[in-house]
């Protein structure tokens, strides 16, 4: 009974059956019946139920607090005695996660974790997706793509990430409008799912550019806007480094437009019985990242 008292958690603490599946990666359905399942296994209904959400009753109270014991104790099993968390993992990651976020993130877990050995792959969202179905990775951060996913997948969303125009140190100063209509523009992949959303920007700006590259690398798009072959409209955490150091300037448009930018999700499979040190990374990514993200969101100083 151990999954249906993970998932009875999940619906007490977010008081919700849509919401647990979500966060469990498990459709409503099949919440629902891993709580029927719970509740005959005990004989008493745990919630009182409503069109909107799911509330503990009495009986539900007082299970709440014995299925949090048992999972905590079976927790304690698989890491006997509160030794030392140990193991290997791997952990996709995209590259403007890799450069920015992740990298202070791991830093910090290795100064408390230092006997887990992360393997961090690199790669593009739909790959990365790709291997924690197939196995491959424990867990990736990456962004969502925009169809229906695995059930037995869970997605946390960890950060918005702001697009910003990024461009040569010694670009013309110009209104952005006419730096981003005027400049060689120099394209994210289309195909890539942060590409899609470059796209999405543009279409609502309602300005034609003047494309000269395209690239499915934000480095080499960097690189090539350093180089003053032109701008790009880039994850802003990616580049925060040259930014920072004048290497590339930022363009800021007059006004913030609402949900621009690229939400980046952890994306792991509880169902699969994960291990110590995966969960104690990702719970440790998702608290890390949430805590200092703002700290990146500081706008870089001008380059003159």
């Amino acid at each position: 009974m151990l999954r249906e008292f993970r998932t009875f958690i999940a619906v007490a603490r977010s008081g919700s059956f849509t919401a647990a599946g979500r966060s469990l990666g498990l459709t409503q359905s099949a919440v629902s019946s891993q709580i029927r399942r719970l509740e005959d296994y005990l004989g008493a209904p745990l919630f009182d139920r409503t069109a909107r959400a799911a509330v503990l009753n009495a009986a539900g109270r007082d299970a709440l607090a014995q299925a949090e014991q048992v999972v905590a104790m079976v927790e304690r099993m698989a890491d006997p005695g509160g030794r030392a968390v140990t193991g290997t993992l791997r952990m996709g990651a995209i590259a403007s996660v890799q450069q920015g976020l992740l990298a202070q993130a791991l830093a910090d877990f290795r100064r408390d974790y230092p006997d887990v050995r992360v393997r961090v792959v690199p790669g593009v969202s739909l790959n990365l997706l790709g291997l924690v179905d197939s196995g491959e990775a424990e867990l990736a951060a990456l962004i969502r793509p925009p169809y229906a996913l695995p059930a037995d997948l869970a997605w946390q969303e960890l950060v918005r990430e702001p697009i910003v125009l990024a461009a040569p140190a010694r670009a013309p100063r110009q209104p952005w409008r006419e730096l981003l209509a005027g400049q060689p523009f120099i394209r994210y992949d289309h195909a890539s799912f942060g590409g899609r959303v470059v796209d999405g920007l543009l279409r609502r700006l309602r300005i034609p550019v003047r494309e000269s590259v395209e690239l499915d690398e934000i480095d080499a798009i960097a690189s090539l806007v350093r180089q003053g072959l032109g701008v790009a409209l880039l994850p802003r955490y990616a580049v925060w480094n040259q930014l920072r150091d004048g290497q590339l300037r930022e363009v800021l448009p007059d006004f913030e437009p609402e949900g621009v930018g690229n939400a980046i999700y952890l994306l792991t499979a509880p169902n699969r019985f994960p291990s110590v040190a995966t969960r104690t990374l990702a719970s440790f990514v998702q608290e890390h990242i949430q805590r200092h993200h703002r700290d990146w969101l500081r706008p870089a100083p001008p380059a003159y």
